[in-house]
């Protein structure tokens, strides 16, 4: 259902780049159901790409007992729901991330915990 606003919005944005420690990136394991939505990451633009799967995604994945058997080779990556394949040797930035963008991935053979997600 489409809706048109009566008066139009002239309000300053609350959640602009600058009232946050870092851009905000918004990541998500798809087909994993104990993490019920994305979840919401302060990552400054320099940060290696590489270090999603090595530094930053263990300790918020990492107690699903899927995470250690991922094959990061093998990962499918998605920006805004569309296939993407990332440069790992880049940075966040020169991937072309900003503030709240929206990754997932998926992980071939991995469907959560006993396929759950099928």
């Amino acid at each position: 259902m489409t809706v048109n606003a009566l008066k139009p919005y002239d309000f300053p944005l609350m959640d602009t780049v600058e009232k946050f420690p870092a851009p905000l990136l918004y990541v998500n394991w798809e087909h994993h159901l104990m993490f019920p939505a994305p979840f919401c990451l302060p990552l400054p633009p320099d940060t290696p790409f590489s270090a999603l799967a090595e530094q930053i995604l263990p300790p918020v994945y990492g107690y699903h007992p899927d995470f250690a058997r991922i094959e990061w080779d093998r990962v499918e990556w998605f920006r805004s729901g569309q296939p993407w394949t990332p440069d790992t040797s880049k940075s966040l930035g020169e991937n072309g991330l900003g503030h709240k963008d929206l990754i997932s991935f998926r992980t071939p053979g991995l469907d959560g915990i006993g396929g759950a997600s099928i």
